[in-house]
């Protein structure tokens, strides 16, 4: 009896380690820098300050998200990215910003950072969209606050679409990145743009 029940524990204990070592592995994406490295900062600009960008609990854990229909969202349980996508999308804005060469400074930080501007968002959509063709979408709501006065300075949603040119988790995340660097590009601008004027 003794033995039946080691051998059976035995038994279970292999199936164990065998489903274990047998599973699929994890694959990581990011996204790449697409601004060109700093260029020298400008002494007489402004200090601008890019605070976290607030996301939605279902797009922290990682996953690449998809969306088969109007109401449905998935996963991909073995494809994640390296880092979530609130803070992807705020190193591609600090990025591009300091890549304008236009400010004194810009500072990844939280809003209680000493800076003369703050920039603050909120991603909505990070995903692949299936219908009716494969895309992918990013909605970012961005705001620009004048940290000296408390005015609100600029207030803007962006959504950006992407087409997907393959059908594998790779073509998505290439979609993805162009995406991203399309809407940044775009937000800096006008960032730039209502600075340029103050």
């Amino acid at each position: 009896m003794r033995t039946t029940i080691i051998s059976g524990l035995v038994a279970i204990a292999c199936l164990l380690a065998a489903c274990a070592s047998g599973g699929k592995p994890v694959h990581y994406y990011t996204i790449e820098p697409a601004a060109p490295a700093p260029t020298q900062s400008n002494p007489d600009g402004p200090v601008i300050a890019v605070a976290n960008i607030a996301t939605p609990v279902a797009l922290q854990d990682g996953r690449i998200r998809y969306r088969p229909g109007a109401n449905e969202v998935g996963a991909y349980e073995y494809h994640r990215w390296v880092a979530s996508p609130g803070m992807m999308v705020r190193d591609a804005l600090v990025r591009e910003l300091r890549a304008t060469g236009k400010y004194q400074r810009v500072l990844e930080s939280s809003s209680m950072a000493a800076s003369d501007y703050l920039l603050r968002g909120r991603l909505y959509e990070f995903a692949e969209a299936d219908t009716p063709a494969i895309q992918t979408r990013i909605s970012l709501h961005l705001e620009l606050l004048d940290r000296k006065t408390n005015r609100h300075l600029w207030d803007r949603v962006f959504d950006g679409q992407d087409p997907v040119s393959g059908k594998t988790v790779k073509d998505v995340v290439q979609s993805m990145d162009r995406n991203l660097h399309q809407v940044v590009r775009q937000a800096v601008g006008e960032v730039d743009g209502i600075l340029a004027k103050r």
